[in-house]
């Protein structure tokens, strides 16, 4: 399944790595340039534990990414 998650605070970057976690393409949007490049270097922008793991093997394994243009992110979601 592909998801969008809207937002990487502290509700949607877990859901979104957890949901790469179990196997699902996720792309995850937000808005903040400076978060999103974080994040695709696998870099935590909040702190809970076993995130900063659970993002970097969803980051390796190409099922999580993430973008601040939303028209890229929808038109694979389902």
């Amino acid at each position: 399944m592909h998801i969008t998650v809207v937002g990487t605070g502290y509700v949607g970057l877990v859901s979104a790595a957890c949901f790469a976690d179990l196997g699902h393409t996720v792309i995850g949007v937000d808005i903040d340039e400076a978060k999103v490049k974080k994040l695709q270097q696998g870099i935590p922008t909040i702190y809970e534990i076993g995130l900063e793991e659970i993002l970097k093997r969803g980051l390796a394994s190409g099922r999580l990414s993430f973008t601040t243009d939303i028209l890229e992110a929808l038109p694979n979601t389902k």
